[in-house]
């Protein structure tokens, strides 16, 4: 196996289960000698399922921007062999990091997005509400700002944009004003912290539904720190540079901001036409690029959510890249 010197330290935290393996399977439609690539290797769950898929001598790719996530990936890959290379990156970059290995192109790419499980389970990354932890978030430790810079740092206004169009916070605002309060008295350094001001800010009424109060915050500083959305509209685009015609994608969202990018990514593609919305007529010539493999977003069993509550919100859209020509007259 080809990977970076990667230590056993922590590994044995790192417990992922994947969502939706079936459905990803079917959806790739592997076979032997076939190149994939996960973008978001994790823990290697989706990537194990593929090796086998793809025996006895399908080529997968994992990248992934977490150093822990990397070490458990190749503990759990090592029967695998040379079949396997692993790449620290941000699948944003992952036609270059391809290149960088000697891949030229992919039959098939997964996206599982989002924070993982163990990324939310080990206390010391900060990604949690329910432990106290320093208020870290970064996925990539790499990354220079942390959840505490940002809360610290960034004015109400920028707080207020961040919380209303990341977490679609209804208190966005309120919690802003809050954090100024609160950090004016003393810098917000841990999870803790940062759940109390919220807890304060957001009234009693609201703090009996909808879940912890402090949800959406967490998930909109999270995706503020990594640049998730951003990263996801990069990373489809790469992908699909790197796929072979015939090639699938198939990329798993779990809140409503992810999989309206990766729904409008896939629109594009499928009508073809790049024309400004109104014109009566297409102007561009531009043919469809992709074929749909899901019309509807396809969502976790109900015995999956049982035995794994955290699959609740997964969604799986899927397609595959046309032939050139294919659908001309």
């Amino acid at each position: 196996m080809r990977k970076e010197a990667i230590t056993a330290v922590g590994v044995s935290l790192y417990q992922h289960t994947p969502v939706l393996v079936e459905e990803v399977l079917a959806r790739l439609d592997c076979h032997a000698g076939g190149r994939y690539v996960d973008g978001t290797v994790g823990g290697g769950g989706h990537a194990a399922a593929i090796l086998e898929a793809s025996a006895p001598d399908g080529l997968l790719l994992g990248i992934d921007r977490d150093p822990m996530a990397l070490r458990s990936a190749a503990r759990r890959l090592a029967p695998f062999g040379d079949r396997v290379t692993l790449i620290r990156g941000n699948f944003a970059q992952m036609d270059d990091l391809a290149r960088s290995v000697g891949w030229t192109y992919a039959d098939g790419v997964v996206l599982d997005l989002g924070v993982s499980s163990p990324q939310l389970d080990i206390p010391g990354r900060g990604f949690s509400y329910q432990h106290e932890a320093p208020l870290d978030m970064r996925m990539d430790p790499s990354i220079k700002r942390t959840a505490a810079d940002l809360v610290n740092q960034a004015s109400p206004a920028e707080l207020t944009r961040i919380l209303r169009e990341y977490g679609e916070e209804r208190w966005a605002s309120r919690i802003s004003r809050f954090i100024a309060e609160a950090r004016r008295r003393e810098p917000i350094v841990t999870t803790m912290q940062l759940v109390e001001v919220i807890k304060a800010a957001v009234p009693a009424s609201s703090r009996r539904e909808g879940g912890h109060p402090a949800r959406r915050t967490f998930q909109a500083l999270r995706i503020a720190v990594n640049d998730e959305l951003r990263s996801l509209e990069k990373g489809l685009a790469a992908a699909w540079r790197l796929l072979a015609p015939g090639g699938r994608l198939v990329v798993i969202s779990f809140h409503s901001l992810e999989d309206r990018i990766v729904k409008q990514f896939f629109q594009q593609k499928a009508s073809g036409c790049t024309c400004p919305p109104g014109l009566p007529v297409c102007t561009c010539g531009r043919r469809p690029e992709l074929k749909l493999l899901t019309r509807r977003a396809v969502t976790p069993s109900a015995a999956e959510i049982e035995a794994n509550p955290r699959a609740r919100s997964a969604r799986l859209r899927a397609a595959v890249k046309v032939m050139p020509g294919e659908g001309e007259e």
